[in-house]
C-alpha cells in the first residue's frame, strides 16, 4: 500500500532552500514509484469538488511579485483521466457532485514540492479541489480515496504546518528564530499526530496552542486532513519528513504508511 504524504511546499523560493529540496529528495527515493499522484494544494478552493485538467496544461503561476525566474519553472507532468474517472466513482454522488475544470494547471502548493521529488515529471498527476475548508468533511474525503493506494497512488497533501504571513518578518534570514507561536503549534501539532489524536487535530482552532495566529485562515492546514482521512488505518506509522522552519513558518510533513 501506498504512503500517504502531507508537505509543507512553500512559496516558490523556498525550492532555493537546499536543505529542503533534499529532504524530499529522499523522501521519493525511500518510496516505490507511484502509478500516480492525487494531490490537494492549500491553494485550490473550489465547490464542488473539481478535478483539474486531465491532459498536460501550463502551469498556473499563482503569485506575485516574485523574480521572473520563478515563472518560468515548467514541470509538464502527464495528465491522469484514469485517475479522475477514478475519483468521481469514489466521491460522486446526488449529494456530492464532481465537476471538471479542464484548463486549470497545476498551481504552485502541487508543482513546487512535485518538481523537487520527481524531477523527470513522468508520472501522471492530478489535482483536486478543496470544496470546504471543515476538517471533518475533507476527513471523510480522504476516507473515501483511500483505496487509491492499494493501486499504487500516491495522495499528497500540500499547503504548511503554520502559516501567518503578516507575522513574521520576510525580510529577515529564512533559518532565523521562529516565533514562539509557530513553535507552540508545530509542537503541539506533532505531539498530536503521534499520539493519534484525531478528534484534537480536527479541533484545532479550539485545542492548539496559538492557532488563531498560526492559521488566522486555515487553508494550509486544511490539506492535512484529506491525508490523515486517506491513511486512517495506518496513523500510527507516522513520522516527520521534514521539519524546522522558514522565515518563521513551520515546514514540518509528515509521511503516512
Amino acid at each position: 500500500m501506498t504512503s500517504v504524504l502531507y508537505l509543507s511546499h512553500g512559496a516558490p523560493p523556498l525550492a532555493d532552500d537546499r536543505q529542503w529540496t533534499a529532504e524530499l529528495a529522499a523522501v521519493s527515493a525511500g518510496m516505490d514509484k507511484p502509478s500516480a499522484i492525487l494531490i490537494v494544494s492549500a491553494h485550490w478552493e473550489a465547490a464542488p469538488l473539481t478535478l483539474a485538467a486531465t491532459e498536460t496544461v501550463p502551469l498556473l503561476y499563482d503569485f506575485w511579485g516574485f523574480p521572473e525566474r520563478y515563472y518560468q519553472v515548467q514541470y509538464a507532468a502527464p495528465g491522469a483521466p484514469e485517475l479522475a474517472d477514478q475519483v468521481r466513482k469514489l466521491l460522486q454522488s446526488p449529494a456530492t457532485p464532481v465537476y471538471d475544470d479542464p484548463r486549470r494547471g497545476l498551481d504552485h502548493g502541487a508543482y513546487v514540492p512535485l518538481k523537487e521529488m520527481y524531477p523527470d515529471a513522468d508520472i501522471p498527476v492530478l489535482q483536486v479541489s478543496m470544496p470546504t475548508l471543515d476538517p471533518k468533511q475533507l476527513f471523510d474525503i480522504g476516507r473515501k480515496l483511500a483505496p487509491l493506494r492499494d493501486q499504487g497512488v500516491l495522495i499528497i497533501g500540500s499547503g504548511f504546518t503554520t502559516h501567518n504571513l503578516s507575522a513574521i518578518n520576510l525580510s529577515g534570514a529564512p533559518d532565523g528564530v521562529a516565533p514562539s507561536w509557530s513553535i507552540e503549534f508545530d509542537d503541539w501539532a506533532k505531539r498530536a499526530l503521534a499520539k493519534q489524536d484525531i478528534d484534537s487535530l480536527i479541533d484545532f482552532l479550539h485545542k492548539a496552542p496559538a492557532a488563531g495566529i498560526a492559521h488566522p485562515r486555515t487553508e494550509h492546514f486544511a490539506p492535512l486532513f484529506v491525508s490523515l482521512g486517506a491513511a486512517e488505518d495506518s496513523l500510527g506509522t507516522a513520522e516527520t519528513v521534514v521539519d524546522g522552519f522558514w522565515y518563521g513558518l513551520s515546514k514540518r510533513s509528515w509521511q503516512i504508511g
